[in-house]
């Protein structure tokens, strides 16, 4: 499903390039968990980034789906993220002046979907995670664990083959955090393909396949089933 060939990626600080990912090669089948790791600074999220068509690279090669995704244009970066590619981050980035079913129906307004079938999947996405009766309810009437929760209807609601996730469970209490690692075990379960950004092992141990940047590389990848 993803293969990665090559990869190096540098940021401009000041008058240099700094460099994040060095020559990294990675594969991932379809319906695969996996966690990434590494201290501070080792690229781990640049590295989601890239994965997740949000940023793009300086040299090398990638395919994602089929698709050469490396010289793509910003609008087909957008088409792609949005036809293939879920997100859920650390801070649910829940629009706050709308509703819970308002912020899941946002990526299929990009996607074209008509107000009424948007509505319809919005509440099903939502009843899929158990947050339907929260629906009328603006995020700050919601706790962690539920906004979470309604981040992740909304990365699912346009069925994408691939959910990637930043520190989903970093502005969660330990009990919260387990029930939203749960729910991604059983979206793998069901065939889902699941990377994830963690710091945790404890959270890093629900995936079956752990892979350690450390400087910009792999140091490690270690499946664990």
């Amino acid at each position: 499903m993803i293969h990665l060939t090559g990869i190096y990626k540098s940021y401009r600080v000041g008058e240099r390039d700094l460099p994040i990912l060095r020559n990294i090669d990675l594969k991932v089948s379809a319906g695969e968990f996996i966690a990434i790791m590494g201290p501070s600074g080792s690229g781990k999220t640049t590295l989601l980034n890239v994965i997740g068509c949000l940023d793009s690279v300086d040299a090398g090669s990638y395919t994602l789906a089929g698709e050469t995704i490396e010289h793509a244009t910003d609008d087909e970066l957008a088409r792609i993220r949005n036809r293939h590619i879920g997100f859920v981050f650390q801070l649910f980035n829940l629009i706050p002046r709308i509703s819970a079913l308002r912020n899941v129906e946002l990526p299929m307004i990009y996607s074209g979907v008509s107000p009424v079938e948007r509505q319809q999947l919005a509440l099903q996405a939502l009843q899929r995670m158990a947050i339907d009766d929260r629906a009328d309810h603006a995020p700050n009437q919601l706790s962690g664990g539920q906004q979470q929760r309604v981040a992740i209807a909304r990365a699912l609601v346009n069925n994408p083959e691939l959910l990637v996730a930043d520190e989903p469970t970093g502005s969660l209490d330990s009990a919260t955090g387990s029930e939203i690692m749960n729910l991604f075990s059983q979206l793998n379960q069901a065939g889902m393909t699941i990377i994830m950004v963690t710091h945790e092992e404890e959270i890093a141990a629900y995936a079956g396949r752990i892979i350690r940047l450390k400087d910009g590389e792999i140091a490690a990848d270690d499946k664990r089933c």
